[in-house]
């Protein structure tokens, strides 16, 4: 199935972000000054990236297909989890961009907060990204019958044109790639 491919091969960009924001989280702990420009590029790429581009896809076309041919245990067991962390996720970052406009505004100790929201939302996504690739799709994959699974990749083949597929990927690889130019020298 196509459609678990290119969302494996996403989660493979949205790790890469992950890993750019812990180190300006690492920058924010050993020099107490805080990257504006590399955190709200950083939540630019999670917002429009990883939720609206990636999880969208996932939320819409295979979520969805998941919980109508695979029965009510899946749709509220394993699909209802994965949701709640994408809201979750959705929950840290607003944390994140809030503690980030406190910070800028002069309020004490918004840094703590900006780490801490950074941090759990970059935990979370870790291990979100490692149960869908090694239990939600390879179970969609198994379970499907070949007819779903052609509907489920027509879908994502037609989401292309909807979310603007190659310009959107071309844009936010160019942002993740300057971003991991600025961090490549903080170590963790």
């Amino acid at each position: 199935m196509k459609a678990t491919e290119v969302l494996v091969s996403e989660h493979k960009n949205i790790l890469r972000i992950l890993t750019v924001v812990k180190k300006l989280c690492i920058e924010v702990y050993n020099t107490k000054k805080v990257h504006y420009e590399g955190f709200f590029d950083a939540i630019d790429f999670i917002r429009n990236y990883a939720d609206k581009f990636h999880h969208g896809k996932e939320e819409d076309i295979l979520f969805d297909k998941m919980s109508a041919e695979l029965g009510v245990e899946i749709k509220n067991g394993p699909i209802y989890g994965m949701l709640a962390e994408h809201d979750l996720g959705r929950l840290f970052i607003k944390n994140l961009e809030d503690a980030l406009l406190r910070s800028k505004e002069g309020h004490d100790n918004a840094e703590i907060d900006i780490i801490a929201n950074a941090t759990c939302y970059t935990d979370l996504l870790h291990r979100h990204i490692d149960k869908e690739d090694t239990a939600i799709f390879t179970f969609a994959e198994r379970s499907f019958d070949q007819k779903t699974k052609e509907i489920v990749d027509e879908a994502f083949e037609a989401s292309k044109i909807r979310l603007n597929s190659d310009e959107t990927e071309a844009k936010y690889v160019a942002l993740l790639e300057k971003l991991e130019q600025y961090t490549q020298d903080i170590k963790f």
